[in-house]
């Protein structure tokens, strides 16, 4: 039956709330089947371990309704459950124009922040239509589906204040496109990793401290990234290439990143990291994460030695954006469809030509221009903004262990 022949005519909206067991939606069926009526949309949902199933139906024929509703009644009483049935006409009113998905990160999500957005979704002009929890833990993660306001005045609403209650938001556009292949691409230093390569191989070269000046000065806005990078890897000049297997062994994971990359590749996304790092760790990261792509500067070599230079193309701000883009080209996913992570100012050009940029555990000046923020220390939470539930991967996880 279209959505036009059911606009006008009678309905019965069947509730059934109470304690959760096998069989509750058979038998409810089954106790409207001997009315014949047509179902127009059913709604269920478990809540620690109590049961609220909504039917939206047909009217039965003249003169059945009334023994349609005592039935009902009875079925529900013998279940030790309650029922609820209202006339009406029609079904649900349509969705309003725009349709967006909001995810939101809470480590714990209060109910202060709770009734913020909704309070947020409201005066924007959008309208709650669902609300559905992707996990609870290592955060608390749920979904509001919105309608009723474009996508991007709902973000601007919603994210503008989400640092200040206490949780993470993102806001995408809903449609088939959350279900398509997708491309993922990474900063390493501080993102994928916990560490800052440069800094494990300037401790060996017994530098930290100069490196550490240099670095302070870029961040001042007195040297560019090139400058700086060039001025920290001179420091390096004669460091044995011994160290480079030394520092691909302290190079620590950040915690979730496997959980991501993993179900990342089962869902069929391709994966990619740039880096204003080096390619003697960021080939070794991708071969033991089976990633598509990478892409770091690269330390010269020469007699077993660091020169104290950098060969080929430098990988900085607008190289991470470039590059970006040419690993979409090359996986034929379009630029609308990409994910980019990153945690500093020049992760931004990438980050912001991204579908969605995410700052991830980012400096202020980074969250405020990213599209959403993840602000707690686990990587695979990412996977939540894409709409992948945690029991998914958990399922997922257990399949390939037996």
């Amino acid at each position: 039956m279209s959505a036009s022949q059911t606009s006008d005519i009678p309905t019965l909206l069947v509730k059934i709330f109470g304690k959760d067991r096998p069989g509750i939606t058979a038998g409810l069926f089954d106790t409207l089947a001997a009315y014949s009526v047509d179902v127009v949309d059913i709604e269920q949902v478990v809540t620690r371990g109590r049961i609220t199933l909504c039917a939206l139906v047909t009217q039965p024929p003249a003169g059945m309704e009334g023994d349609l509703r005592a039935t009902v009644h009875s079925w529900a009483e013998s279940m030790k459950m309650q029922a609820e049935i209202i006339s009406g006409l029609g079904d649900n009113r349509p969705r309003g124009l725009g349709r967006s998905l909001v995810t939101v990160l809470g480590h714990p999500l209060t109910a202060e922040a709770t009734a913020s957005i909704a309070a947020k979704i409201t005066k924007s002009g959008g309208n709650i239509d669902r609300i559905f929890r992707l996990a609870k833990y290592p955060v608390t993660a749920v979904e509001f589906a919105v309608s009723g306001v474009e996508t991007e005045p709902l973000r601007t609403a919603l994210v503008t204040d989400a640092a200040a209650l206490g949780v993470d938001i993102a806001v995408v556009a809903a449609g088939l496109h959350r279900r398509a292949q997708r491309l993922v691409v990474m900063d390493v230093d501080s993102t994928l990793i916990q560490d800052e390569v440069i800094e494990l191989f300037a401790a060996h070269a017994g530098c930290e401290d100069k490196v550490a000046e240099v670095t302070a000065a870029a961040m001042r806005g007195e040297l560019d990234f090139e400058q700086s990078l060039h001025a920290r890897v001179a420091l390096l000049e004669g460091l044995d290439a011994s160290v480079v297997e030394k520092v691909r062994s302290e190079v620590r994971l950040t915690p979730g990143a496997r959980t991501l990359i993993r179900t990342l590749k089962r869902l069929g996304y391709q994966v990619g990291v740039v880096s204003g790092g080096f390619t003697q760790v960021t080939d070794d990261l991708q071969e033991r994460l089976g990633l598509d792509f990478a892409q770091a500067n690269t330390l010269e070599i020469v007699d077993g030695k660091l020169t104290g230079r950098v060969t080929g193309e430098i990988v900085d701000r607008a190289g991470k954006a470039r590059l970006l883009r040419r690993f979409a080209a090359e996986a034929g996913v379009p630029l609308s469809q990409t994910v980019a992570i990153g945690d500093g100012a020049n992760d931004l050009d990438m980050l912001n030509a991204a579908g969605l940029g995410v700052a991830f555990n980012a400096k202020p000046v980074v969250r405020e221009a990213a599209h959403t923020a993840v602000n707690v220390p686990f990587l695979d939470t990412v996977l939540y903004l894409l709409g992948v539930t945690r029991e998914e991967v958990e399922t997922a996880d257990s399949h390939d262990e037996g």
